[in-house]
């Protein structure tokens, strides 16, 4: 897997495919690893790319996540996107992930140097979490199922304990300061952004309200909500979540 180093650590990423500069964000406790179906797919028209944040996957990792760990993240893909030296690029992140490509858009927006960033889609993911609802899905964490394991493996390895232990430490830590995770000045995005979730997905409050809530806040934004599926979106309908990135990446290319 190729590497480059952003403020000081090692972060890692999988890529494939060649055309527009496609970028995927895991979620929380995920890594690139758990992303190969997506690379697989949009490499038949991007040069995809899948990150491991740092702490995460076969990036450096860190004993204790720092509170402004997304925007960190945020600042390390762009960081990204200038190494690989291509056009702005497309932001897909799901979840967590998705924090981490609002806050693109905003640091991006804010600066004055080229656009880094060409378009966002976030999927599975809300403004806001209220404190008692953080906690307690960080206390189901905790139950250390096998599915659960499983996956954390696969993302993380043998030493995955570590990275959802720090992971949720960090959004604890959130939960004290407000729930509030996603960037305040929604409206500074300059970029077309797709808000993508399913209303039944048990990990979000309140999608139905706060999506269209951000959206309102975002210049260029559409929302696309469907009944049925879990979280992500990504995973749990695929074939919904990629015909409509597909219909975007259409949009924006016309």
């Amino acid at each position: 897997m190729p590497h480059f180093v952003s403020n000081g650590h090692r972060i890692h990423y999988r890529e494939q495919g060649t055309g527009p500069l496609l970028l995927i964000l895991p979620g929380n406790t995920a890594s690139s690893a758990c992303h190969l179906g997506e690379l697989a797919y949009f490499a038949a028209r991007c040069h995809t790319v899948a990150v491991d944040f740092w702490g995460t996957g076969l990036s450096d990792r860190l004993d204790l996540w720092p509170d402004d760990w997304f925007e960190r993240g945020a600042q390390d893909v762009l960081n990204l996107i200038a190494h690989l030296d291509e056009d702005p690029a497309i932001v897909m992140g799901t979840s967590g992930g998705a924090w981490v490509a609002l806050w693109m858009g905003v640091f991006d927006a804010s600066s004055a140097d080229r656009r880094l960033v060409r378009a966002i889609v976030a999927d599975s993911t809300i403004a806001y979490y209220p404190p008692a609802s953080l906690r307690a899905e960080m206390q189901a964490r905790q139950a250390r199922t096998p599915d659960q394991i499983a996956f954390w493996k696969a993302a993380q390895g043998d030493n995955w304990a570590q990275v959802v232990d720090a992971d949720s430490d960090m959004l604890l830590r959130q939960a004290e300061r407000g729930g509030r995770i996603a960037p305040e000045r929604l409206d500074t995005i300059s970029c077309p952004v797709l808000l993508t979730a399913t209303l039944d997905d048990g990990l979000l409050h309140e999608p139905a309200r706060q999506l269209p809530e951000m959206a309102e806040q975002i210049p260029d934004a559409r929302v696309y909500l469907v009944k049925g599926g879990g979280h992500p979106l990504m995973w749990s309908r695929p074939e919904i979540f990629r015909g409509i990135v597909d219909l975007f990446l259409q949009e924006i290319d016309a």
